[in-house]
């Protein structure tokens, strides 16, 4: 905790608040989504597809305008994203309290995840503008925010629902009223590169085409795409494997594993990312982690699937170990965006690279869900955890082949003292 308030406070003012900042969205956010199917399909009765229908609303309202956030973000500063992200999420998650058709619940649940999409991509924009040289050490100390603010989220809502859920949606939607008060009185203006301002100010489509025609950007975003994959199998593959093993006991055993998760995340991202820049360069270190998120499969691979301690025991292993090589991976990935980009359009590469992102999560847990089923109903879900530990692996030789041939080589990529 020491070293945390140490690291924190070296920077400067503006970077303090966008790392407050996440915490705050993400206990907000976190004390009401992990509960919100729930409240669709037993307090108001919905459908299972219904619920699935507001529930994919809003990962595809996210997901899919990333693009459009960044951009907006590169044209009229990063700011004005922010602030409209955290006032729209505070009419979201009223909504999502205090309605019980289903337009308002779509319509509430688009919101929510526009907002995201509005001020992710300039949060990151702003924090690797803010920090200069120290975007690894700014990036690091930004995650150990985030998994916080996930740890404690859950918490707090189950807390709240004691009440009932409208107490969770209030709370989280007065959280980011608080949030869009003090993002409009204490955060400064802030812009890109006048070379940035310039591309932008260009048009939309030549702004879009310019981040579209960087072929190292491009690659490397597809190459990373496998450790989207990977990081999302706590919320697929992994609870599925515990619903397998426990049944009924199998959901506090899932949410065990996200406290796991969450807090590797928080007590081991500034040594992890200290560790790895003593010993690597930035493409060393991506190589490494993803190396490790595919060999955290592994043990769920090598233990018999009728054993249910040893399925128990390596479920955590595997949790942990993929958070751990996480948190190696994130600041030197959100570091090579920045370098690709020539930090010009910063935000809308961020963009970008998250839509594509999405798209890949899609696309790999459509995979990974039919594999998962060919499997199970052979008894041989050890196919599942090679094919991951492969995805892991694959992702890593990517990254790799691009290093290379210099297509990595920045540089902003290696390692900056703190």
């Amino acid at each position: 905790m020491t070293n945390l308030l140490r690291q924190t406070l070296s920077f400067t003012p503006a970077v303090r608040l966008l790392m407050m900042n996440q915490f705050a969205i993400n206990l907000a956010f976190y004390m009401l989504m992990p509960y919100l199917a729930a409240h669709l399909s037993d307090d108001l009765g919905l459908a299972a597809w219904t619920v699935g229908l507001v529930l994919g609303v809003r990962n595809l309202s996210q997901q899919g305008m990333f693009l459009i956030g960044g951009t907006l973000a590169d044209r009229f500063g990063y700011k004005a994203p922010i602030l409209a992200g955290c006032v729209l999420r505070t009419g979201g998650f009223a909504l999502l309290g205090w309605v019980d058709s289903l337009p308002a619940l779509i319509a509430a649940s688009a919101a929510t995840g526009f907002a995201g999409a509005l001020f992710n991509p300039a949060v990151r924009a702003y924090l690797a503008a803010g920090a200069g040289e120290r975007r690894l050490d700014a990036f690091a100390t930004f995650n150990v925010y985030y998994q916080a603010g996930m740890l404690l989220g859950p918490l707090v809502g189950l807390a709240l629902l004691a009440a009932d859920f409208r107490a969770v949606c209030t709370v989280a939607a007065g959280i980011f009223a608080a949030l869009s008060v003090l993002q409009a009185r204490a955060l400064p203006q802030r812009r890109g590169t006048s070379e940035a301002a310039a591309g932008a100010a260009a048009g939309v489509w030549r702004q879009w085409r310019q981040v579209a025609g960087n072929r190292p950007f491009l690659l490397f975003s597809v190459a990373m795409i496998g450790s989207y994959v990977l990081t999302f199998q706590v919320y697929l593959a992994l609870p599925l494997a515990t619903d397998a093993a426990l049944g009924a006991d199998g959901t506090k055993a899932t949410s065990a594993l996200f406290v796991v998760s969450a807090a590797v995340a928080v007590a081991g991202q500034l040594r992890l990312t200290g560790w790895a820049k003593r010993r690597f360069t930035g493409q060393q270190a991506l190589i490494t982690g993803l190396s490790a998120m595919g060999a955290a499969f592994v043990p769920l691979a090598l233990v018999p699937s009728s054993s249910t301690p040893a399925v128990l025991t390596a479920l955590v292993v595997a949790v942990a170990a993929l958070a751990a090589a996480g948190t190696v991976v994130y600041p030197f990935e959100m570091d090579t965006v920045v370098a690709l980009s020539g930090q010009k359009l910063v935000a809308t590469h961020y963009g970008f690279y998250n839509t594509v992102s999405g798209l890949g999560i899609t696309l790999g847990n459509l995979a990974c869900g039919a594999l998962w089923d060919f499997a199970h109903a052979r008894g041989a879900t050890w196919l599942v955890w090679t094919a991951l530990a492969a995805t892991g692996t694959g992702c890593a030789a990517a990254v790799a082949a691009l290093a290379r041939t210099g297509r990595l080589t920045q540089p902003s990529l290696r390692p900056a003292t703190a």
